[in-house]
């Protein structure tokens, strides 16, 4: 029997430590009498776009949707496929599903695990009306040649900021790149609300304006829908308030979470990277939402770290196109480092209130591994 048990995540401590502030804030809306789209929602979309530095922030009631809206919002006249990747977790499958487009796979960078210029290129067609890359883990992935290749052939470009608040540095943070980003603020995310909530942020008015009108029916004025493909996806303002609280700390937590992951790393230096190397997260351009690594054996290395009392994950065991739902939508041609990810990734803790004598028991049950 182990020593200590080191859980995945432990919401409870995060509520905790934001107790009486989260609680002045339930106070602030009960108070107030608005329950949706008040005050404390206006004020969370234009801090959140000040932090990201874009020019709007449309807050809806999931990052699935954010996806959804966003894919409505840009999508070309005349066009219906939606290039993604297929090891992250067939959130961007849904959504495409859901906006009534069909889903086309790349395959990803073997290092980032993201879609690039060069992996995208190939699956480029006249159909194609929208690119959406995933800054997956927490990394986000350089952008500047797959935005270049997009405006060239006339495809909008979506970052699934859903793990990478606050990547980047001032002036090109993620969701700022492409011609919208999406944002997540389920519970377990780098800003998670108490609840369930999402994000479109860009940097075009006439994006934002149609993101609005998406997200409430297609209304143009109220009970007239002047545009097909709206939606009920509001951001109540309970959860704007609460993640008002959490805005300002994210910075700080993500450097918690990268120093973390920095300590997994040094305790892995010795391991044979076939057994296990952890994936890094070095610097402001990875936010370290989840603390990933890669086994070329991975259920027996999670047993041993189970029998050391480390539990993991796995994010994401299997690709999009082999789940039934998206069955009919597989690559006519393999996709090997996407393949090649689902099979070797997992996740070990990470959240940032984790203890010392926590992180100590990780990093014993990783050196046990050498």
């Amino acid at each position: 029997m182990a020593d200590i048990e080191v859980s995945m995540n432990d919401l409870s401590r995060g509520m905790q430590h934001d107790r009486d502030a989260l609680i002045r804030a339930a106070t602030l809306v009960i108070d107030s009498g608005y329950a949706i789209h008040g005050a404390q929602h206006a004020a969370f979309e234009r801090e959140l776009a000040d932090y990201l530095e874009v020019s709007d922030a449309v807050g809806v009631a999931s990052g699935t949707d954010a996806l959804e809206l966003a894919i409505k919002a840009v999508m070309p006249d005349g066009r219906d496929v939606v290039v993604t990747a297929g090891n992250a977790g067939a959130y961007t499958s849904t959504a495409t599903v859901r906006a009534g487009y069909t889903p086309r796979y790349a395959d990803v960078d073997p290092d980032s695990l993201c879609l690039t210029a060069a992996t995208v290129a190939p699956v480029l067609d006249a159909r194609v009306g929208v690119v959406v890359v995933t800054h997956l883990y927490g990394r986000m992935t350089d952008l500047s040649e797959l935005r270049s290749l997009c405006d060239a052939s006339g495809t909008a470009l979506i970052e699934d900021c859903a793990q990478a608040i606050g990547a980047g540095t001032p002036g090109r943070r993620a969701g700022s790149v492409g011609h919208a980003g999406t944002l997540s603020f389920y519970p377990t995310k780098n800003l998670g609300a108490i609840g369930d909530g999402g994000a479109v942020v860009t940097t075009s008015p006439e994006i934002a304006a149609r993101l609005r009108q998406l997200r409430q029916y297609g209304w143009g004025s109220k009970y007239n829908a002047t545009i097909s493909g709206g939606v009920n996806s509001r951001l109540d303002e309970m959860q704007a308030a609460f993640l008002r609280v959490r805005l300002p700390q994210v910075d700080g937590l993500n450097a918690r979470r990268r120093e973390i992951i920095a300590r997994y790393a040094a305790a892995a230096a010795n391991v044979d990277p076939d057994v296990m190397s952890v994936l890094t997260a070095l610097d402001d351009g990875h936010t370290g939402h989840l603390a990933a690594a890669r086994s070329t054996d991975r259920e027996a290395v999670r047993a041993r770290l189970r029998a050391h009392g480390v539990a993991s994950d796995v994010h994401f065991p299997i690709p999009d196109w082999e789940q039934p739902a998206f069955a009919e939508y597989a690559p006519s041609t393999p996709l090997p480092e996407t393949v090649r990810a689902c099979s070797q990734v997992f996740s070990l803790p990470l959240f940032p209130e984790l203890r010392e004598d926590e992180i100590a028991a990780v990093c014993d049950a990783i050196r046990s591994l050498a």
